[in-house]
């Protein structure tokens, strides 16, 4: 196996000025640089990465941090879209990744820097986190560069990449109201979320936008659970029989909406219409297919990836992107048919 040693004797310099020009500092000229670099290739060259992290007190690693995987989670396939965006991009840049899970309970026993200098990270890309997290401020005040996903928050090491979840949930609500639907209700996220403070403000800007009453009686949460979701909407719609549409802060509640709109005897779209937000892939295999908010979560993800990346790199990139939605028509909405 060629060393450094071998290089350096092919090249006529010295092993420095090898390590140096393969590791990317900027006193070796050009030429040298792409000297050093053929001949490496020639002699199938393998760099040691844990030398390398210890010379350079870097690891060329980045984490995955993502609070509340569960099995039930599993079946959006969120996660699994974000990992596969960060997972594209840092091949692409010969990064490493370190996937790892964490809970609002673990984070009192062990704190985000810990965690981080165990993992031997550069930095993380946080997914899931809640807006009461004992690691939402310990990242904000630590040292190690990190990327929120639909988290608006950023600072010198922080950045974060969303979608514009306010104009996506009034995209919902005025595709609603454009088929004539009047008592509006929604099944939102929990407290804790912030992509449940802004889609529940985007409801809210839908319906006043065409002068109709924000009635707070009419949102119920669901804790993105397909379950709760159910009990949900079967509560809502029987205290008030007169809601004719029901947007939900998630796909995965949505489908649960429609399990109960059936245990009520409600037919979908034709008593009830349902509009969801994800656009995970089982939305367009239920039946009826489901009217829902597309955001592209693998692109969230190779965003994510590369605007660490940068700040990693020491770039003066933008501390934040946002990535498109569009509104998805299928199946689960129509055109209201009640009288009232």
């Amino acid at each position: 196996m060629a060393t450094i040693k071998d290089i350096a004797k092919a090249a006529g310099v010295s092993v420095t000025t090898v390590s140096r020009a393969l590791n990317g500092y900027s006193d070796v000229s050009e030429r040298t640089r792409k000297k050093i670099k053929q001949i490496a290739d020639d002699l199938s060259y393998s760099p040691n990465a844990l030398a390398r992290s210890l010379v350079m007190n870097k690891t060329k690693t980045i984490g995955l941090l993502v609070s509340g995987i569960s099995r039930e989670g599993a079946k959006d396939n969120i996660v699994f879209e974000v990992l596969t965006g960060v997972n594209e991009y840092c091949g692409q840049v010969e990064y490493d990744i370190v996937l790892f899970n964490t809970s609002s309970s673990q984070q009192k026993k062990k704190t985000y820097t810990q965690l981080c200098r165990e993992r031997r990270v550069d930095g993380v890309v946080i997914q899931g986190i809640k807006n009461d997290d004992p690691y939402l401020i310990e990242v904000i005040e630590s040292d190690i560069p990190c990327v929120l996903v639909d988290i608006p928050i950023q600072g010198d090491t922080v950045g974060y990449v969303a979608t514009d979840n306010v104009a996506g949930a009034k995209e919902a609500v005025q595709h609603l109201v454009d088929l004539g639907h009047k008592q509006i209700g929604m099944i939102n996220g929990h407290d804790r979320a912030f992509v449940s403070q802004e889609r529940i403000q985007g409801y809210i800007e839908g319906l006043e936008r065409n002068h109709l009453i924000y009635n707070k009686s009419l949102v119920y949460n669901g804790g993105f659970s397909e379950k709760q979701a159910e009990a949900a909407a079967v509560s809502l719609l029987e205290n008030y029989p007169d809601t004719t549409a029901i947007f939900c802060a998630s796909d995965l509640m949505a489908f649960g909406v429609m399990r109960g709109a059936k245990r009520l005897g409600k037919e979908v779209p034709k008593d009830l219409s349902i509009v969801g937000y994800d656009n995970i892939n089982l939305s367009s295999y239920v039946t009826p297919s489901l009217t829902t908010i597309s955001q592209d979560m693998y692109q969230i993800g190779y965003s994510a990836a590369s605007l660490l990346i940068e700040l990693l790199e020491g770039g003066d990139p933008k501390r934040s992107k946002i990535v498109s939605h569009e509104l998805v028509i299928r199946e689960s909405t129509g055109e209201r048919n009640q009288p009232f």
